[in-house]
């Protein structure tokens, strides 16, 4: 088919993903050098960018192309939520050796646009490279209103912890060498967060729940007391743990990808019944902010804040 053809194949399964849908945040699509995005009057521009790597973050054995795919926009639009962005469009650099099949290469084309159609965040431009293996770098791109976005810097003692969803799925199925889904970000949760008075710090939990609350510490110099107790996780997940000998403790707070929300809260909004309601998504406390330096308490003996790391 050669380059040419898969980006044509590529654009056209992206014409098709969205139909006739309007693309407001669209001026210039697929096709010129570069890609033109409208914002509204008093908004920030937010920018991202994420790689997943075959043999660092997936496998063919173990998960298929098009999963591959949905996991890696996923990673990236994740960021944009938890920052309280509305996305734009994004980008895609997919490199691959000449040998990739083509049902592979479309069946990552595809995943990706599973995603980007269920949270209008089109495919907006990328480009094809050779490679030894497969990786597939996007830059998203998103909007925020004007000092409104959500930062990890914004916790403060006193303040409340929370997450949305479960955590420790991810993991799980990376345990058990199956890996069929990818998670939701939270986009929608995300915005109405930077919508509401009393929210403090917020980060997505990519790392992994204990590594990216240290995260939240080191940028806003306090320190976390956490509830190990009341971190929620999925249905059945204890058993489903025992199954493949893992803790399941240690899945949930050091997993990662799960890419659910978490973030603080004071005041009147620290109430756990009005925080679900008004994020459409379950909402759990998982502990507090104090004054401090910079460390989570609490945690489980030999089990650190360390999370994942490339290096």
């Amino acid at each position: 088919m050669g380059e040419f053809g898969l980006i044509a194949r590529i654009e056209a399964l992206s014409r098709r993903a969205f139909g006739s849908r309007a693309l407001p945040s669209v001026a210039l699509g697929i096709g010129d050098d570069a890609a033109l995005l409208r914002v509204r009057a008093g908004e920030q521009v937010v920018v991202t960018t994420d790689a997943l790597v075959e043999g660092v973050h997936f496998d063919f054995a173990q998960e298929s192309a098009r999963t591959a795919g949905r996991r890696a926009l996923v990673a990236n639009l994740s960021d944009l939520a938890a920052t309280g962005a509305r996305p734009l469009g994004f980008v895609v650099a997919l490199a691959a050796p000449p040998s990739l099949e083509l049902a592979r290469a479309l069946g990552i084309a595809r995943g990706l646009l599973d995603v980007a159609a269920q949270l209008d965040c089109p495919l907006v431009g990328g480009n094809l490279a050779r490679a030894s293996e497969v990786s597939v770098a996007i830059t998203a791109i998103g909007a925020v209103r004007a000092g409104r976005g959500l930062l990890r810097s914004g916790a403060r003692a006193g303040d409340r912890v929370f997450v949305t969803g479960t955590l420790g799925g991810a993991a799980l199925d990376r345990a058990r060498k199956r890996v069929t889904r990818a998670a939701v970000p939270r986009i929608g949760a995300g915005i109405a967060l930077a919508r509401t008075r009393g929210v403090g710090a917020c980060i997505d939990v990519s790392d992994g729940l204990a590594a990216d609350l240290m995260h939240v510490c080191r940028a806003s110099g306090v320190r976390a007391r956490l509830e190990v107790a009341a971190i929620p996780t999925p249905s059945g997940f204890a058993k489903a743990c025992a199954r493949v000998r893992r803790d399941p403790l240690a899945l949930a707070l050091a997993g990662g990808e799960d890419y659910e929300l978490l973030f603080t809260a004071r005041g009147g909004a620290a109430k756990t019944g009005l925080l679900s309601r008004r994020l459409g998504v379950r909402v759990t406390e998982i502990g507090r902010i104090e004054a401090g330096r910079a460390a989570v308490l609490g945690l489980p003996e030999g089990l650190g804040a360390g999370g994942f790391r490339h290096y």
